[in-house]
């Protein structure tokens, strides 16, 4: 298995973990009182915000350890350049989970517009950037494993 291939497995189960971690972490805090609260709307906002600080970060020190423990076990530094191959499968990666995001913001403005709580447009849009997430890792785990 290649490192880039390592490294997709590796950042589509740390995406998932994390947001099952984070969302389990925040369920407990969700204010239980009334749907339309401002209490409602500063919870949502900080999940949100704090979903995408925490993920960031998370990926970012998996990443780090991930190069610790592959130069550990192979004895090999990660590779310092990109060339066409990877280039292309970064742009199709980009390109769809773009898409997904894209697709699931639209989902979740028309969520408004059928009069749904607005909590339901928080919740596909949250979900949407996860889907998205784990479908650019996919995507490039796919393509690295199968070709352009």
């Amino acid at each position: 298995m290649t490192y880039q291939e390592k490294k997709s497995i590796v950042s589509l189960i740390s995406a998932v973990l994390i947001f099952v971690f984070y969302c389990l972490y925040m369920y407990p805090q969700y204010p239980g009182g009334a749907v339309e609260s401002s209490e409602a709307f500063r919870f949502w906002g900080s999940f949100v915000l704090s979903l995408t600080l925490v993920s960031i970060l998370a990926h970012i020190l998996i990443s780090i350890v991930f190069n610790i423990i592959f130069r550990i076990t192979t004895g090999e530094k990660e590779p310092t350049f990109a060339d066409e191959l990877d280039q292309l499968i970064d742009l199709k990666a980009f390109r769809n989970s773009f898409f997904v995001f894209v697709l699931g913001f639209l989902l979740a403005m028309g969520s408004l517009v059928i009069d749904q709580p607005f909590q339901v447009m928080f919740m596909i849009l949250i979900a949407s950037g996860f889907i998205s997430d784990v479908t650019g890792s996919f995507t490039k785990l796919y393509h690295y494993r199968r070709g352009v």
